[in-house]
């Protein structure tokens, strides 16, 4: 053994934990959607948000799935995920140049005094009031989910009644296509 010190060694999976948005193209059909929440409950990863639609193939579904870790983490699951049978594609899109976005509502109370205020708010923010009432306003705000954090923070003043979001969708920016890739 020789005097020198011995260089330190990076344990994997030790990284920074950070957002990750994952894409992934499933066959459509009862049970997937379990299955691939139960993969992600297996590696502890808490799912920040979660979003699945159908393709334009009936027979295939979108799922975008936000969640924190770091990367050696995230490249485990997605190496896990498919090993599902009915899982076709996945592709960690986070460092990838995409267009995300998040649809919220949002119920505030908008009295007769506040009306004009909050849905001034909503026009210089790109949102949509989508229903007025006497007590009341729902906003639909749709953006990149700082967008939307900015807007339900500007709407909290006024007391939010009701908050529902989608949870974020992506897509690449470009003429590449994950769904492309999928084998027919």
């Amino acid at each position: 053994m020789s005097g020198a010190p011995t260089e330190a060694r990076t344990v994997p999976g030790t990284g920074e934990a950070r957002r990750h948005l994952i894409v992934a193209i499933v066959n459509n059909k009862p049970g997937v959607l379990n299955r691939v929440a139960s993969l992600m409950r297996a590696r502890s990863f808490n799912i920040e948000s979660l979003a699945v639609s159908v393709t334009e193939r009936p027979d295939a579904s979108r799922m975008t799935i936000a969640i924190i870790g770091d990367a050696v983490q995230v490249e485990q699951a997605t190496k896990q995920l498919y090993k599902l049978i009915d899982v076709l594609k996945v592709q960690d899109v986070t460092s990838e140049a995409i267009v995300e976005h998040e649809l919220a509502l949002v119920k505030v109370r908008a009295s007769v005094r506040t009306r004009a205020e909050v849905v001034s708010i909503a026009e210089m923010h790109r949102g949509r009031v989508v229903d007025l009432t006497d007590e009341s306003a729902i906003i639909e705000v749709v953006g990149e989910p700082a967008e939307v954090d900015r807007m339900v923070e500007l709407l909290r003043g006024f007391g939010i009644k009701e908050l529902v979001r989608t949870g974020s969708v992506v897509m690449s920016r470009g003429s590449g296509s994950i769904e492309e890739q999928v084998k027919r």
